[in-house]
């Protein structure tokens, strides 16, 4: 297992400071409603937001280009997305990319033109190898819940791949207070309940008060994490060095380290980790 702390050799000397990155830093997007076929904005009580939508980039993304900051490794995109009721992404195109969307709170709809559509919940994850290209849509059916997922991009090994959609029921007792395994690479021999076509491990965790979990990095290996949900979750790296990650915080890591996080003493701590191949 990539992220288990006994693959870590590690000299204290050696280690990189992981670099911190806050919420208010990063490019939020409010985009015109009728970009996206959707009418005009009309909040009401249902709605947490004044526009449609609210997504927050991680990376280089639509209007927003920064070229010192235009990926991580092979992860291309990561946007935090906050739809409201009855709205979303009409259909649009992707090629090439392998995508992978988990869903936060309320239920998130895919359909796309291979045929396929469902709507997931809290804790489930959509994926598609776009491929050689495929349409979709992406909506909030309720009318009086909002949506949020977090949508993660990661450039393939190779183009022109088959499309192909599936997803996975989320299970609560399978992220309680440890690492849920979600993805990785189709070549690895590890049992993910989805395989994508990339050197990639995605991870999630929904802790409880003063719960921890434990990433070891490899020499070789980096990790984007993301604070999902959180007052105020620690960091700590085996260099002693230590940081706290709120709600859409994140953090760059590297190997070789042994990580622990740890959920604040009077709340949760949800976190995402997108871990891979040092570049």
């Amino acid at each position: 297992m990539p992220l288990s702390p006994s693959t870590c050799s590690l000299v204290t000397k050696q280690i990189m400071d992981a670099e911190k990155v806050l919420a208010n830093s990063l490019y939020v997007s409010e985009p015109n409603p009728f970009m996206f076929g959707n009418p005009s904005n009309k909040p009401d009580e249902h709605w947490t937001n004044k526009n449609w939508l609210k997504s927050r980039f991680h990376f280089s993304f639509a209007e927003y280009s920064d070229p010192r900051n235009s990926s991580f490794g092979v992860l291309r995109v990561l946007n935090d997305d906050l739809v409201q009721p009855s709205r979303g992404f009409g259909k649009h195109p992707h090629s090439d990319m392998e995508i992978v969307t988990y869903i936060v709170d309320g239920e998130l709809t895919h359909q796309d033109s291979t045929g396929n559509k469902e709507s997931l919940p809290r804790g489930s994850v959509q994926y598609m190898t776009a491929g050689t290209g495929v349409h979709h849509s992406e909506s909030n059916e309720s009318g009086d819940t909002p949506v949020r997922f977090i949508q993660m991009w990661i450039n393939p090994d190779r183009r022109g791949l088959p499309v192909n959609y599936g997803s996975l029921m989320g299970d609560k007792s399978a992220r309680r207070n440890q690492w849920q395994h979600l993805v990785s690479d189709m070549k690895s021999s590890y049992k993910t309940p989805i395989k994508i076509h990339q050197d990639v491990n995605i991870q999630v965790a929904e802790l409880e008060p003063e719960q921890t979990v434990t990433l070891g990095l490899g020499r070789d290996r980096q990790a984007y994490l993301l604070m999902i949900e959180s007052s105020g979750a620690e960091i700590s790296q085996s260099n002693g060095k230590k940081m706290e990650l709120a709600t859409h915080d994140a953090a760059k890591l590297y190997g070789p380290d042994k990580i622990e996080i740890k959920a604040p003493r009077a709340g949760k701590a949800h976190v995402l980790v997108v871990e891979m191949k040092k570049q």
